[in-house]
C-alpha cells in the first residue's frame, strides 16, 4: 500500500510540474480561470469525502 502512496505522489509532482509549465506560457485570464475550476472541484470533491466520512 505505502509503495502505490509513493507512486501516487510521483505522479502528481509530475502532473504539477508539467501544469506549472504550461502556466508560465498561458495567459493570466487562462490561468486564472484554469485557477477557479480546480479550486470547486477540489471544493467539491473534499464536501463529499467529508460527507461520505460521517455517514459511514
Amino acid at each position: 500500500m505505502k509503495e502505490v502512496c509513493m507512486l501516487f505522489l510521483v505522479a502528481a509532482l509530475l502532473l504539477l510540474g508539467v501544469a506549472l509549465g504550461t502556466v508560465a506560457h498561458a495567459p493570466l485570464s487562462v490561468s486564472v480561470v484554469a485557477a477557479a475550476v480546480i479550486g470547486v472541484w477540489l471544493a467539491v470533491f473534499a464536501l463529499r469525502e467529508r460527507r461520505a466520512r460521517r455517514h459511514h
